[in-house]
């Protein structure tokens, strides 16, 4: 069976294991950064918690949004579904949406605060790990996903 012909389900594989990975990788990155935010030092272990699953959860709604917001630009700009320009896209809307967040929460609301210890990316007044984590985690999603994967074509309509 040619890749064109299989069931759209198929195509789905990909997809839910790019999200599963990513997924997985922003819950272990929120909590190896979680001690440069003041809330680690300040909160319960509850809030803490809280603040970790929240965040997580927050992270695969932003990978799942800009991934569907990726595979409308590839479908219209006719590249390949999940190649490298939808990865690209996807980690650029991600990274653009974090750089947002950040700036609004940290110093505009000031939801949450960093400790001294964060490095802080000077253009954009940001934490370096989260700006890091949108580059780096959906990076490895995508590789993962690559490397693990039959390449699936979906037909044009």
């Amino acid at each position: 069976m040619s890749s064109a012909s299989r069931p759209k389900s198929e195509a789905a594989r990909p997809i839910l294991l790019y999200l599963i990975v990513a997924a997985a990788g922003h819950l272990a990155w929120e909590v190896a950064q979680s001690p440069l935010y003041t809330i680690w030092w300040t909160g319960t272990k509850r809030e803490i918690v809280f603040a970790v699953v929240h965040c997580t959860g927050g992270d695969l709604l932003i990978t799942a949004s800009a991934l569907a917001i990726a595979a409308l630009f590839a479908r219209a700009g006719r590249w390949p579904v999940f190649g490298g320009r939808t990865a690209l896209t996807a980690i650029l809307l991600g990274l653009g949406y974090t750089v947002f967040s950040e700036r609004l929460n940290t110093q505009i609301r000031q939801s949450w605060s960093y400790m001294e210890a964060m490095p802080v990316l000077p253009p954009f007044g940001i934490g370096l790990t989260p700006f890091l984590q949108w580059l780096i985690v959906p990076g490895i999603a995508f590789g993962y996903v690559w490397h693990n994967v039959t390449p699936v074509v979906i037909p044009r309509r």
